[in-house]
């Protein structure tokens, strides 16, 4: 077992990282979540060298992107960012069309991705259903999507909801779907145990771009503050857990993308761990919740939306492997990536 790499923290926040450690003593999972705009948002060529530059800075297990794509003779958007990094990543995406409404182009293919530093087991991709007593051919014709995968015996999920303020009534659907769809693939490993007993399994992972504030009826289902269509659930909000301040990520102030198509400031981003109830050694302790891609370090913002990295107890953490056979690697001598959108 190994220890995640420690983020730079101030002072308050590593006395209280190192606090929280000494009562769990158990290793970390780090997560990061972004959504990458890679398609949609200007810049991409500069852009997608910022996104590398913070993910080799803040080195983390597992990465989830949204707004990623791919087409005939492109590399997909995060293929790229993986074979780039200094670590060696397991890449799985989850794309698909658009519809004509939207696009005329069946071969470009856009959604999300994950990457980890352990082979991916398994994988699925699971469209995400819209309202359809609120829906219209253009809302229908965007791919919204949950990618799940499953790795080092971990369930991560990356998920991309319907954009709009006022297509609620859509998100209500989508986490519906996306609990369910947990639910389902994780059978018994989430039930409460009996008395004196505990629960051997890591809570699942959520990552994403939810489209929706932490004051909206999909949130405050997720977080268990809300029923929703005669159903509850629970997940922890990591920065709801651990985080300081508002959590904007995305911020007209500080983010000229954003600023340039006057969105507004908000907290949309998420990482979402299951019930740590009655988990062994503190599995799914949430210990710190950071934004992260939300300063240049090469001279470039990273996106339209900032990012999130967590730090998460994981008792049964292994190593990662040094290489294996399907990991991305980096091409030294490539320095033109005439072949990635």
């Amino acid at each position: 077992m190994g220890y995640a790499t420690p983020l730079p923290r101030t002072s308050e926040r590593r006395a209280l990282a190192s606090s929280e450690m000494s009562q769990s003593d158990s290793p970390t999972l780090r997560v990061v979540t972004l959504n990458a705009g890679s398609l949609l948002e200007p810049d991409w060529k500069n852009r997608r060298h910022e996104i590398v530059s913070w993910l080799d800075h803040l080195r983390p297990d597992v990465v989830c992107l949204q707004e990623v794509w791919e087409a005939p003779g492109k590399t997909n958007t995060s293929r790229w960012i993986a074979e780039q990094s200094d670590t060696e990543w397991h890449v799985a995406v989850g794309v698909r069309p658009f519809g004509a409404e939207v696009l005329d182009d069946p071969t470009l293919l856009f959604g999300s991705a994950i990457l980890s530093r352990w082979p991916i087991d398994t994988e699925h991709y699971e469209p995400l259903a819209l309202d359809l007593r609120h829906s219209n051919s253009f809302l229908s014709a965007i791919p919204f999507e949950l990618l799940h995968v499953r790795t080092a015996g971990l369930d991560i999920g990356s998920v991309h909801l319907a954009p709009a303020p006022t297509q609620s009534l859509h998100r209500h659907q989508q986490v519906l779907q996306i609990d369910r769809y947990f639910r389902s693939v994780r059978g018994d490993a989430d039930a409460i145990p009996p008395p004196g007993t505990v629960r051997d399994a890591m809570p699942p992972i959520v990552c994403g771009d939810f489209n929706a504030e932490p004051e909206s009826d999909e949130i405050r289902f997720l977080c268990s503050l809300a029923p929703l269509d005669g159903q509850t659930t629970f997940w922890q909000d990591a920065w709801r857990m651990a985080g300081d301040g508002p959590g904007y990520t995305q911020d007209w102030r500080t983010n000229p993308i954003a600023d340039a198509t006057n969105i507004g400031r908000k907290r949309i981003d998420y990482v979402f761990v299951g019930d740590p109830y009655q988990r062994r050694a503190a599995a799914g302790r949430i210990l710190s919740a950071e934004i992260a891609f939300h300063e240049p370090r090469t001279g470039v913002i990273a996106s339209d939306h900032f990012g999130l990295v967590v730090e998460v107890v994981w008792p049964d953490r292994p190593a990662a492997p040094a290489t294996h056979p399907t990991a991305m690697t980096r091409n030294p001598t490539d320095q033109s990536s005439t072949d990635s959108p």
